[in-house]
């Protein structure tokens, strides 16, 4: 009776029993599983081979291996797009960054994926204004509708009744990060991650003042009992991939790098993709199909070593575009090392080699940030560190580990367990992070979604783009 009671009561505050909701033909008989989300810089990213990457695309993807059926995404323009897929019975779950709302009806919200901070985000202008929340008063704050931000601005409004709230609705943060940018928008309230990623790009913009509270990103599944087996095998996934670092890995692939490039060093990157990456890009591209690298990681390898200078020399003797010793040069059957096309090429040639020769045990991209230090550092060092590590019981299968040994090198007593003897292993660390962010402002200008484009200051050319991809994107489960 007691239980019957409790059924009534739950119906009479809900107005709709658990099974009214729409159901989702069970993902085992699909032979897939369906995900709604959205492009976003920090979720979801399309890439000019028809393949996709992102934060919450890869931690699918793991989720995928585990259920054995290949994820199928299905691109919706806004979160609260994808979140309406899966109370109409479209989608087994969506993953678009969503900050978790307990209000949504006819679903059920995962383990917390991640948790960010609110903030107002503005240009130095604004920040020197604004010292507190009360210094809001009068001021108009601009948010994307449906958000944590947005709700969260709407709670502040007790404390002060004379700010003014504009949401708005389908524009990305990029596009509305970009207009805070250009002076269009005063104020936005956003996160910290996707202000970090357009800082990046613009980097005039800064947090002017924090928000209360943090925004739960998490993932949305119907509230339905069909759904409860795989609510509650999402929900051991997700707390299984915080213990084991799994989460903290793909944070690091895909935000290890942000904040790492001063506003100067941005500026400059910037100007040289208008004035220098032009006369370059056909030279990189063609090594790249050649050797079967990212034309765009080439140019990042490139850019760090010379700044796209073809006749650049260094005190050491290495010198041209991809800065190639005289030893390398002839391995790599390189005649000029002034010669920029010889040079990019002898560069991928070596930069392959050094891929190559890295154990198959570690994954990528992990390997792509070893091989990259070791074309800084050399081979036979990085595997000396990667052996030490071994020994020492640290992880060595992963760049995020590895990056805090290689500094050591250069001390005595860690050298002396080094058959290529000491070395400047900082150095190979500054380098590796700086291409992972030149590589990473590359990508997001090949691959942004219509619009945010924006984020680059006017005159700013696109690289070279392959054909935006539909809108629907199957990947298979990892092997």
């Amino acid at each position: 009776m007691r239980a019957l009671l409790l059924v009534l009561i739950t119906f009479l505050l809900t107005g709709c029993p658990r099974g009214e909701a729409p159901v989702i033909v069970d993902f085992r008989t699909l032979g897939e599983l369906r995900v709604a989300t959205r492009i976003d810089a920090v979720t979801y990213r399309k890439e000019p081979d028809d393949g996709a990457s992102g934060f919450e695309h890869d931690l699918l993807e793991e989720l995928a291996g585990e259920l054995g059926v290949p994820v199928k995404f299905i691109i919706y323009p806004s979160a609260a797009r994808a979140l309406e897929a899966v109370q109409r019975g479209d989608a087994h779950m969506a993953a678009a960054a969503l900050g978790r709302n307990d209000k949504a009806r006819h679903v059920r919200w995962s383990p917390i994926v991640r948790e960010l901070k609110l903030l107002i985000a503005g240009t130095g202008e604004a920040a020197s204004t604004i010292q507190s929340i009360q210094d809001l008063a009068g001021k108009t704050v601009t948010a994307r509708k449906g958000t944590l931000a947005a709700r969260r601005l709407r709670e502040l409004q007790h404390e002060v009744p004379s700010m003014r709230i504009n949401t708005v609705a389908g524009q990305p943060d990029q596009v509305l990060l970009a207009a805070v940018a250009d002076g269009r928008i005063a104020l936005l309230a956003t996160d910290e991650a996707h202000l970090a990623l357009a800082a990046e790009l613009r980097p005039e913009l800064q947090q002017v003042s924090a928000l209360p509270g943090t925004a739960a990103m998490a993932w949305a599944l119907p509230d339905t009992a069909a759904s409860a087996e795989l609510f509650d095998t999402v929900g051991r996934f997700l707390i299984r991939s915080h213990e084991d670092n799994t989460i903290s890995r793909l944070e690091d692939r895909y935000f290890g790098h942000i904040q790492r490039l001063s506003a100067i060093d941005i500026a400059a990157f910037v100007d040289r993709i208008q004035t220098r990456l032009p006369r370059y890009q056909a030279m990189f591209e063609d090594a790249g199909e050649k050797t079967g690298l990212d034309w765009r990681l080439l140019a990042a390898i490139g850019y760090q070593e010379s700044q796209w200078d073809p006749f650049a020399i260094s005190p050491t003797g290495v010198r041209g575009l991809m800065m190639l010793t005289e030893e390398t040069a002839t391995r790599m059957k390189v005649r000029d090392r002034l010669d920029p096309a010889q040079s990019i090429m002898g560069g991928a040639k070596n930069f392959k080699l050094m891929l190559d020769s890295i154990d198959a045990d570690v994954q990528a991209p992990d390997r792509t940030w070893m091989a990259v230090a070791a074309y800084n550092l050399g081979l036979g060092h990085l595997r000396g560190a990667r052996q030490i590590a071994n020994t020492m019981g640290r992880d060595n299968l992963t760049w995020v580990s590895l990056r805090t040994l290689l500094p050591l090198m250069s001390r005595p007593s860690f050298a002396r367990r080094l058959k290529a003897g000491p070395a400047r292993g900082g150095e190979a660390v500054h380098m590796t992070e700086n291409v992972r962010a030149f590589f990473d402002i590359l990508r997001r200008l090949d691959t942004a979604p219509a619009g945010a484009e924006a984020l680059l200051p006017p005159s700013t050319p696109v690289p070279n783009r392959g054909a935006q991809a539909a809108g629907v994107s199957t990947s298979s489960p990892p092997m």
